[in-house]
């Protein structure tokens, strides 16, 4: 994670700046400070600090640790090629799966994983697919009809869909983005593009860029973030926010794409892991992660997800923009009150004053 010096300190520090302020005055501007400051930390994506890089969950160039060696790190299938500058899971070519997945399982209780990938090829406009997906999984190399990986899989899915199925689904424009978790008894819908069984997700342009694309996911104290940088701004943006997210560890990093009647080239460039250093609580770490089962609370029946047009579950927790509107309400609540305050005390001294 990147390097923030905790909120009480920072506020701390601003109190020399502030002291000849009158009380209202200062209140409001300290008040006002931490806000920007914690809105800031609120958003932050990890810096990439090579200390907390994993290498041996890293897919990097020039893909030294890619085969099928027992001392390979990463294992390939289908049509997967490998080059010194990407991993191009599909070509774009009809009827094609692919995919690439990591040999060491993950122990880590919070990671986050940065995605860079290229979708591109020749079909114009609504004539490509059909998309990739980045895995989380109990098991690895099981390809199937989900985005070239099997259905019916036991862990957490990311899925980058290029083509929509669902010609009802008017309410989402494609390339879209969304997240699946999954302990075995669900099956992934192409028809209806995964929705009855999604977490949440959104719509970016994702496809023949000439810039760079990125795609983040945090999993961190049950919280699930999905982030995407596409637009060559060096900024991310959320994509995805959802808790009560429980993850085992001990599965698989993986990525996997497929193309059907429509084509295109789906290449990773690189997949890196990092490690988040994240403190729970005594309970938490005496469990065995292993044992965990992969769940969502609050989580609808895909029965009741069916007729809902925006393919969302009900009860999602706030996301950070809905925390940080909520808390710049309270703060202004506590802003005004301060100043009132202010305003009635100075009053009650300026009277007292006159009868001496």
């Amino acid at each position: 994670m990147a390097r923030e010096r905790s909120p009480a300190l920072w506020l701390h520090s601003q109190t020399s700046v502030t002291r000849r302020m009158p009380v209202c005055r200062r209140i409001a501007l300290l008040l006002l400070l931490w806000l920007l400051h914690f809105s800031s930390v609120y958003s932050d994506i990890t810096d990439g600090n090579a200390e907390h890089l994993k290498r041996e969950h890293s897919l990097i160039k020039p893909y030294q640790g890619v085969g099928t060696s027992p001392s390979s790190q990463w294992d390939f299938w289908g049509s997967t090629l490998i080059t010194s500058q990407y991993v191009r899971l599909t070509p774009d070519e009809r009827s094609k799966q692919g995919s690439i997945w990591n040999t060491v399982p993950c122990y880590l209780k919070d990671w986050e994983m940065h995605v860079q990938f290229k979708i591109h090829g020749s079909g114009k406009k609504n004539l490509h697919g059909d998309g990739f997906a980045i895995w989380y999984t109990k098991e690895r190399l099981h390809h199937g009809p989900v985005f070239g990986n099997q259905d019916h899989f036991v862990g957490l899915a990311i899925f980058v869909d290029t083509f929509r199925n669902d010609l009802q689904g008017t309410d989402r424009s494609f390339p879209y983005i969304s997240a699946m978790v999954n302990n075995g008894s669900l099956p992934y819908d192409h028809g209806k593009d995964g929705r009855s069984t999604e977490l949440g997700g959104c719509s970016v342009e994702v496809r023949n860029k000439d810039h760079d694309t990125y795609l983040a996911i945090r999993y961190s104290k049950g919280r699930l973030t999905i982030m995407v940088d596409v637009d060559d701004r060096n900024d991310w943006k959320e994509c995805i926010d959802f808790g009560g997210v429980r993850l085992p560890t001990g599965y698989y990093f993986g990525a996997s794409a497929a193309t059907g009647d429509l084509s295109d080239n789906h290449d990773i460039i690189s997949m890196k892991m990092y490690q988040l250093m994240v403190e729970h609580a005594p309970e938490e770490d005496n469990q065995d992660w292993t044992k965990i089962e992969p769940s969502v609370s609050l989580l609808k029946s895909p029965k009741d997800n069916i007729d809902d047009p925006t393919g969302n579950f009900r009860s999602t927790p706030l996301t950070g923009w809905k925390v940080f509107l909520l808390l710049l309400c309270a703060l202004l609540g506590i802003v005004v009150c301060a100043v009132v305050g202010a305003v009635v005390f100075q009053k009650r001294q300026e009277r007292n004053k006159r009868f001496y």
